[in-house]
């Protein structure tokens, strides 16, 4: 079966589950494993956002969306050049990656005849599903099913590590400027991590929201999770968020490798927010996932 992923989170799962090798089109932000985009055709582009600030890439996705224009590019000929059998899309957030429909689109107009399954799942659970999703798909059942076992064996660990422990509040900063609340899974990464997430919107979309809103909460620990970057990112936007919350510890994570994209790192994301909130009781990340900013 030829596989492709117009997401990095699938790509991931393709990976996960021993399908690599079949895997022959991802898009221009599929970075782990770090070889996926330099070994397969990258079948979507995108805006190289890596000069602008927080506040500019906001005001840049806002007005591409009101403009009703696109935020990726699908590179049709060479996704239809591909022959694939199954496209790995979603419908869940339009700054993420290209929306099924538009891929179906532009396969009927193609004449493409592969199947596309979209991913879009609101919760952990939904997100541990979306594996079965994708195992089912590719005819790899069992695989799925060992992997999933295993990724909730991981989190019975950390749940029995952190029982009895008192949670503390915990606020996410999903996006910096302006700043937006914790969503989706979010919320449910820091309840597995033994954690209170207060301001949030767990099992919804991320909101907009207000530094003042966020504080009212009164967090002991501060999360920053900013969607599109990994360590060295977040900690530049986390001591831009310290002001907001005097006494709070901040904390900035990988957001890419731990948080916002929804397979199977997930589950290192949980191990990480509780290494942060109850020291001692679980191992430490590796070097490059959390620092503490104050």
């Amino acid at each position: 079966m030829r596989l492709v992923s117009l997401l990095p989170s699938a790509t991931e799962i393709v990976y996960a589950l021993g399908l690599g090798d079949d895997l022959v089109g991802v898009t221009f932000e599929c970075d782990e494993p770090p070889t996926a985009r330099t070994e397969k055709a990258v079948v979507v582009g995108g805006k190289d956002t890596r000069g602008m600030t927080p506040g500019e890439i906001d005001a840049y996705v806002r007005g591409r969306l009101a403009d009703g224009g696109d935020l990726y590019t699908l590179h049709a000929d060479a996704l239809a050049g591909l022959a694939p059998d199954l496209i790995l899309t979603q419908d869940l957030c339009r700054v993420c990656a290209l929306p099924s429909g538009q891929v179906t689109d532009a396969l009927d107009h193609l004449g493409c005849r592969a199947d596309v399954v979209s991913l879009d799942p609101y919760s952990l659970d939904e997100v541990l599903g979306t594996i079965r999703a994708v195992g089912a798909a590719a005819a790899v059942e069992d695989r799925a099913d060992a992997l999933v076992t295993a990724l909730r064996a991981r989190l019975a660990t950390v749940a029995a590590a952190v029982a009895g422990r008192r949670r503390p509040r915990v606020a996410v900063v999903e996006w910096f400027d302006p700043p937006f609340t914790a969503g989706h899974w979010v919320p449910d990464l820091v309840t597995a991590a033994g954690g209170d997430p207060v301001g949030a919107n767990g099992g919804k979309r991320s909101v907009e929201t207000t530094y003042a809103g966020l504080a009212a909460g009164d967090p002991e620990i501060v999360l920053v999770t900013p969607c599109g970057f990994h360590l060295d990112g977040a900690i530049g936007q986390a001591r831009q968020v310290v002001p907001h919350f005097p006494g709070a510890q901040v904390w900035a994570l990988d957001a890419d490798g731990l948080i916002v994209r929804p397979g199977p790192r997930l589950v290192d994301g949980v191990e990480a927010i509780a290494a942060i909130l109850h020291p001692g009781a679980v191992s430490q990340p590796p070097a490059g996932a959390i620092a503490r900013v104050s």
